[in-house]
């Protein structure tokens, strides 16, 4: 494994990070606890020592899962990093979406980054990862009824405390972290990035590169899309948000298989799997510093794990961007 250092701080965190949204079932049709648990001990063992997981990841299921996975593991050894400001047991702030929890209630999600929000929030997920510091705390999304320097006042609290090491964002645009940094200096912005969603090389990354923020890549895999099994009649379990996802419809997918198959010989050369391949293409990319792999069970994490186990030459390079160009 190989690790980099999170914006200009001293925490290293492996380059391909264990994500933690699947783990937890929700939005992803059901979790098998015993299965998640051995998924990450089982990346631990390859040199993913980087978790990255959220409350709302099955109501606490999620951050529950790592704690027992981490449990007996030296805690310097492992990186942590958690979010806030998505309640599902609390109607306050900008009403987000309807949706399920892992049992089949109804359960309304809503963005809230209050202070007492955020520092009842932190109080839960140090339980629930039965520990006493998150390595990085990260706002889950940008959210309209509290101003940004109140919710980072908040997570400064938590820092001077010893409960946080390091404040992060998800989903911020360079203007909201722009006034993010008036409060509080931020290290990282976790933000979805792929071959096929690309959005953010316009103005996040250039803004990140010169300003010297790590970019946790998230969704680098494509939900799944890119891992090259999912056809157009590919048949989703209830409860799996990808079914009506835009990327999950007959003719993205076959958009992106063909894309697929143009850069499949490169992996095949390599010994690798497609996943590998992409993986491995993402966190090469300027700007990026991981990329967060989930997997449901170990065999799914040990083959994310070992994505860094070969290298891409610049010619390989070139050819994959240009297949992406032309997608």
């Amino acid at each position: 494994m190989q690790y980099r250092k999170l914006g200009e701080t001293d925490l290293s965190v492996s380059i391909i990070t264990f994500g933690a949204w699947a783990a937890g079932g929700w939005m992803w049709g059901k979790t098998e606890r015993n299965d998640a648990v051995e998924a990450i001990r089982a990346a631990y063992d390859l040199g993913v020592t980087s978790i990255d997981t959220a409350p709302v990841y099955g109501q606490g299921t999620s951050e529950e899962i790592v704690g027992e996975a981490i449990k007996g593991k030296p805690r310097d050894k492992v990186q942590i990093l958690t979010k806030f400001g998505m309640r599902w047991n609390l109607a306050k702030g900008d009403f987000a979406f309807p949706s399920k929890d892992n049992s089949g209630n109804d359960i309304d999600i809503y963005k809230y980054a209050g202070k007492e929000s955020v520092i009842k929030e932190c109080e839960d997920s140090l339980r629930r990862l039965g520990t006493d510091y998150i390595d990085l705390y990260q706002i889950h999304w940008p959210e309209s009824t509290t101003p940004i320097h109140e919710t980072f006042e908040a997570v400064g609290k938590l820092i001077e405390q010893g409960k946080v090491r390091y404040a992060g964002v998800c989903n911020y645009n360079a203007a909201q972290m722009t006034e993010a940094e008036q409060t509080l200096k931020l290290v990282s912005n976790q933000i979805p990035y792929s071959m096929v969603n690309r959005g953010i090389e316009e103005e996040t990354i250039p803004y990140c590169i010169g300003h010297h923020k790590s970019i946790l890549a998230y969704s680098p895999l494509e939900r799944g899309l890119l891992t090259g099994k999912i056809t157009s009649g590919y048949q989703f379990q209830p409860g799996d948000h990808r079914a009506n996802h835009p990327h999950f419809q007959p003719g993205f997918i076959e958009r992106t298989n063909k894309l697929l198959q143009k850069i499949k010989p490169i992996a095949d050369e390599k010994g690798a799997t497609l996943s590998q391949l992409v993986l491995r293409w993402t966190v090469e990319r300027p700007g990026i510093t991981i990329a967060l792999a989930g997997a449901r069970n170990a065999a799914q994490s040990v083959q994310n794990a070992k994505a860094i186990d070969f290298e891409l030459t610049r010619r390989e390079f070139d050819f994959i961007d240009k297949a992406i160009d032309e997608f």
